[in-house]
């Protein structure tokens, strides 16, 4: 199993564990079953991004918060040495470069959508922002049947919490960087 599904599992165990929240508490509160959250804290399972973010907006926590790992002072991080969390038959690749820390109220990633990838995102918790940067071929964003364009160099920022689509209907890969911006609570 790879490294980062066992440190979802053990953020996982951890979280529920200092919240006093049992295996079925925490099913009621996300939606996932109480088997696969089992499977997730155990490191038995490959969850998809869609599950850990059902898991994060109903333990109202950050994504990356399941997925972190102790980080140095200086980091220096390249997609190469991160394991992706990956949907769609690999269509869909994000890889968390600097993950939530309550202080700075943010997370970074890197995101890579092949061509025909559309992936549908639900709303996040309130007052959550997405600013994401385009920088290869051209991302589509459905926001309440609004479609936004996103070129090549280009940049969109939004409130998420409200259900929200990625498409690239382009023939070129989609690479781009998202950061999503927490509100203090």
């Amino acid at each position: 199993m790879h490294q980062i599904n066992l440190s979802i599992g053990k953020n996982l165990s951890r979280i529920r564990k200092e919240r006093g929240l049992s295996l079925d508490k925490v099913s009621e509160m996300t939606g996932v079953s109480k088997a696969m959250l089992g499977q997730i804290e155990r490191g038995e399972s490959n969850p998809t991004v869609t599950t850990l973010w059902k898991i994060a907006n109903g333990l109202r926590l950050s994504f990356s918060s399941l997925i972190k790992e102790e980080a140095p002072s200086i980091t220096i991080v390249s997609t190469d040495t991160v394991d992706p969390i990956v949907e769609d038959d690999g269509k869909y690749r994000v890889y968390s470069l600097f993950p939530f820390h309550p202080k700075k109220q943010f997370e970074m990633f890197s995101i890579v959508l092949e061509p025909g990838c559309i992936h549908e995102s639900e709303a996040h918790h309130a007052g959550m922002e997405e600013y994401i940067m385009v920088s290869a071929g051209t991302l589509e964003i459905l926001l309440e049947q609004e479609i936004y364009v996103v070129e090549q160099d280009s940049s969109i920022h939004f409130q998420a919490d409200r259900p929200h689509v990625y498409r690239n209907s382009g023939s070129s890969t989609v690479k781009c960087f998202m950061v999503i911006h927490y509100p203090s609570e």
